[in-house]
């Protein structure tokens, strides 16, 4: 299918992508300068045009496309965490998403992808700067409206929301289960993001002491190959600690 007008998608060229939001006409693009945008009325995702006697291909970003292409602030969650969270929390079209915190938007993205069209998230911050830096990214990859966000601290706030799946990245999730449980419905599944060992046991030790079902913990690493005429190895640097991971189910 062509792209469409206001469409978000991006160039790309064996060094560099260049975001752009089509529009059938003359658009400026950092970088390139402009462009006339009736290139893309008969292209389609992986087809290439050329700009300025350059040749680009343009592509349809997929979540993990989007989340590299994030303003960042707050550290992220990427790719190999993210995928695990809706994986292990069962979070599909449709569902209702309680997230706490909403960082740079990574994880709000990633999880908004898979609940829409049919779903939304609603994400609880703590910081308004964050939330800010969070709405401008969702909002440029056309998301946002499949997404609420409130200010508040969630160990008090009030959220008027029933979610089949509460996203916690917060520093002491355990402080805020006794507010938060009320909202995710009885077999719903919990996700705490921390980054130290001593945040996992207290939230394994707050968890199990509530019943959850089948608590547990986890780390995913992610190492790289390097594929060589003649010659693959793994490589030397790899994608290694970035948080645990802590998984329960709520029953009653």
């Amino acid at each position: 299918m062509p792209f469409e007008e206001g469409e978000y998608i991006f160039l790309a060229d064996d060094e560099k992508r260049y975001w752009i939001r089509v529009s059938y006409g003359m658009m400026s693009v950092p970088s390139l300068g402009s462009v006339d945008g009736n290139k893309f009325r008969d292209a389609d995702d992986g087809h290439s045009v050329t700009i300025a006697g350059k040749e680009f291909t343009a592509f349809r970003p997929g979540t993990v496309d989007l989340i590299g292409s994030l303003e960042r602030g707050a550290q992220i969650i990427g790719a190999k965490d993210a995928a695990s969270i809706i994986m292990n929390c069962d979070i599909k079209c449709g569902d209702s998403v309680l997230e706490i915190g909403a960082g740079s938007g990574s994880l709000t993205t990633a999880l908004i992808g898979a609940v829409a069209p049919d779903g939304c998230v609603h994400t609880v911050e703590f910081r308004e700067d964050h939330a800010s830096r969070a709405a401008k990214n969702i909002k440029r990859t056309g998301l946002d409206k499949y997404w609420t966000c409130q200010i508040g601290d969630a160990r008090n706030v009030d959220v008027d929301v029933k979610a089949d799946a509460l996203i916690m990245d917060m520093p002491d999730p355990w402080s805020a289960l006794d507010n938060l449980e009320k909202n995710l419905r009885s077999g719903g599944r919990l996700c705490a993001y921390v980054p130290n060992i001593n945040q996992l046991e207290l939230t394994v030790t707050a968890l199990r002491e509530r019943r959850y079902y089948d608590v547990r913990a986890a780390e995913l690493l992610e190492r790289g190959l390097e594929v060589h005429p003649g010659g693959v190895r793994p490589a030397f640097q790899m994608l290694g600690h970035t948080g645990y991971l802590i998984f329960g189910r709520k029953r009653t």
